[in-house]
């Protein structure tokens, strides 16, 4: 998908309606009132046979300051210089307005190439704006209707010689996750590479600063931000090569989300898309940043977005944000560590690290930690040290006999990575107590050096096939065979 396609238009021509449909989700916030997209949305595009990324962006409108306004226009300027093709849509059923001919000049000046649309062409009514779109001097307008999908056998035919000349390139963005592993413990870990990046997604409450962090990570203002809590509505994804001091990088795709507030003050249409939105960024990734606001840390609503990341089995690197405005420093890092441990024990051990998004300063201890936290998230331990393990926990501490009738823990192998997953073959399954369970995980992550990241433990019922089942008798009998035939 090496072609890249930019929509850009007014606000409310239906920029993101037909961003959907390409993507083939609902993926853009859509909406009957102007100005919802504010920040650039990539997605993967398909119109019959041609793949390519397309790219939704904010409505141009003419301003040139720093409102907000002026950050939406300058973002949408940027993402016009990143695209190969700009799909420029203007409504049938309005005309052309200045602001159309204004924008029109430019595209013609900034843009390789720009194809015009008509949008919300059905019926009779717009006939008289299709025909006025030929006084913008960008050729024969395309006449669309990105909501009931018309016109798309002629957006095909202007982009497929442009695809053609574009190298064929495809790259599956979802990350790898619970892999299976064999007996042994092996099994292919999949390697950050440029195809196939490291998924990061930054989550926390609104005006935590997620994306000035995710702005200072990149390098440049590539999202909006400002004072105004809930600025960012979609979940933007950028693709980085993020270097250490020593020039080593490391390909990565971060998603920044959009602030997630306690559910019963979620009132708006739009914000609840919103939150929705955060949540299947933080599926599709595999190391969740946390990021919590120096002044008010983990409060009720950071708790369940760390706690949602661990259910769904993701890497989390907790980070405190707006470090540099903090006082007694010393003091303050000791609350957090002692508060993360009480508040989160299901997350023992996962990396914290305090930043300053406006400063940059933390940024190296924050690509440590992520890095960290994957490699913990990948992580293997033999079948044989498992066992050994198992034993000596078995003797430190057996397990309880309800009933009078004690469960006996047979073998352990770890079945999965990603994150790393545990069984346990043993009688009565069902009878162990939850606080065993716990016992038998918090010794995982310590003796094998696995901290915060998620740990699944099954126990299966002795009904299971023992791989190791008559291997001692086998061992002794030949033992036994050897030592008569010496004698």
């Amino acid at each position: 998908m090496s072609l890249t396609l930019a929509i850009v238009g007014r606000p409310n021509v239906g920029k993101s309606t037909l961003f959907n449909r390409l993507v083939g989700k609902r993926l853009a916030l859509v909406d009957d009132q102007p100005g919802v997209t504010r920040d650039l949305r990539e997605g993967e595009g398909r119109l019959g046979d041609l793949r390519f990324t397309v790219i939704d962006t904010a409505g141009l409108e003419d301003a040139t300051d720093d409102s907000l306004q002026g950050r939406m226009r300058r973002l949408t300027e940027r993402a016009v210089d990143m695209a190969d093709v700009c799909l420029f849509m203007i409504d049938a059923r309005v005309g052309i307005t200045p602001t159309d001919e204004m924008f029109a000049e430019i595209l013609r000046k900034r843009s390789k190439h720009v194809i015009l649309a008509a949008n919300k062409a059905e019926g009779n009514a717009a006939d008289a704006g299709v025909l006025e779109a030929y006084n913008l001097g960008l050729g024969e307008p395309v006449r669309l209707s990105g909501e009931h999908g018309e016109g798309m056998t002629d957006l095909y035919s202007q982009l497929m010689p442009l695809a053609d000349a574009a190298e064929e390139k495809a790259v599956d963005d979802t990350p790898v996750t619970d892999i299976e592993l064999d007996e042994d413990g092996e099994g292919e870990t999949p390697l950050i590479t440029a195809a196939k990046p490291l998924q990061v997604a930054v989550v926390g409450r609104p005006n935590a600063g997620k994306s000035t962090l995710i702005n200072k990570i990149v390098g440049e203002d590539r999202l909006l931000t400002g004072p105004e809590a809930g600025i960012t509505r979609d979940a933007i994804s950028l693709r980085l090569d993020w270097a250490d001091p020593d020039g080593e990088s490391t390909p990565m795709r971060i998603f920044d989300t959009a602030g997630m507030r306690k559910k019963a003050k979620v009132q708006e249409k739009l914000e609840k898309l919103s939150v929705s939105d955060g949540l299947r960024a933080v599926k599709f990734a595999e190391v969740v940043v946390v990021l919590l606001d120096a002044a008010i840390p983990f409060e009720q609503q950071d708790l369940r977005i760390a706690d949602l990341a661990e259910r769904e089995g993701r890497a989390v690197v907790v980070a405190i944000n707006k470090w540099d405005i903090e006082e007694d420093k010393q003091e303050k890092l000791r609350d957090l560590k002692e508060s993360f441990e009480r508040l989160l024990p299901q997350l023992r051990g996962a990396p914290l690290v305090t930043v300053s998004a406006k400063t940059g300063r933390g940024l190296e201890r924050l690509r440590t930690a992520i890095l960290r936290a994957h490699d913990v998230w990948n992580r293997r331990v033999p079948t044989a040290a498992l066992n050994r393990w198992l034993t000596a926990m078995l003797e430190q501490h057996p397990p309880p006999a309800p009933q009078g009738r004690r469960i006996k823990l047979r073998y352990m192998t770890q079945a999965k990575t990603r994150p790393p997953g545990f069984v346990v073959m043993c009688s009565h399954p069902d009878k162990m107590p939850a606080s065993y369970t716990r016992y038998l995980v918090n010794g995982l992550r310590e003796d094998f050096d696995m901290p915060g990241t998620p740990i699944r433990l099954t126990l299966r019922g002795q009904g299971d096939k023992n791989p190791y089942k008559g291997r001692r008798k086998k061992n002794a009998g030949a033992l036994a065979k050897h030592l008569k035939g010496r004698a």
